[in-house]
């Protein structure tokens, strides 16, 4: 029943992200992500036209610790999920400003204290930012939504309030859906 419970709400998130993303986040990829066990797992990805090309591709896992949804989701997790991954990080694991276990620890606090994440990838061929929010049933977090900029364009203080109220959105549209049920 909960596997059930569980692929529900992701399906409702998945429409409600083309609903509410779309008008509210333009020009780049949005991303939709769970987790499962120690990974993320890409459920939904809209992308503009003219967004930096990017290799995510819907079915894709990715480790927690290297992209905005898959931080969300960790900070997000049951605290044996997180120290795991902290116990297991190597060097390289984490995205640009993660080095360290410790740094990770930090990150996933910070994560917690702001209710989202920015993270930032300096791949040569490239380089791209990450602003990432935790959507939320009427129980705990079931997914992370995230928009994926090219960094020389990435605007914070656009981007992450963009993303947090359309994670809002989507989390109030579903938490009422479970409601209904």
């Amino acid at each position: 029943m909960r596997l059930h419970r569980r692929m529900t709400e992701i399906g409702d998130a998945a429409l409600a992200l083309r609903e509410y993303a779309c008008g509210t986040i333009t020009g780049q990829h949005v991303l939709l992500a769970v987790r499962d066990n120690d990974e993320a797992l890409l459920v939904e990805r809209l992308s503009a036209h003219d967004a930096v090309p990017v290799r995510f591709r819907v079915g894709e896992r990715m480790a927690l610790t290297t992209t905005g949804v898959g931080l969300v989701l960790l900070a997000n997790a049951p605290v044996e999920v997180q120290e795991r991954a902290v116990r297991d990080f190597t060097p390289g694991d984490g995205g640009d400003a993660i080095h360290t276990a410790e740094d990770l620890r930090r990150s996933l606090a910070e994560v917690r204290r702001g209710d989202y994440a920015v993270a930032r990838r300096a791949d040569p061929r490239s380089p791209r930012t990450t602003a990432a929010a935790p959507v939320r049933g009427r129980e705990d977090v079931v997914a992370a939504l995230s928009v994926v900029a090219p960094t020389p364009k990435f605007d914070s203080a656009a981007y992450v309030p963009a993303v947090r109220a359309t994670d809002r959105a989507i989390s109030r549209q579903l938490q009422s859906t479970e409601a209904a049920r």
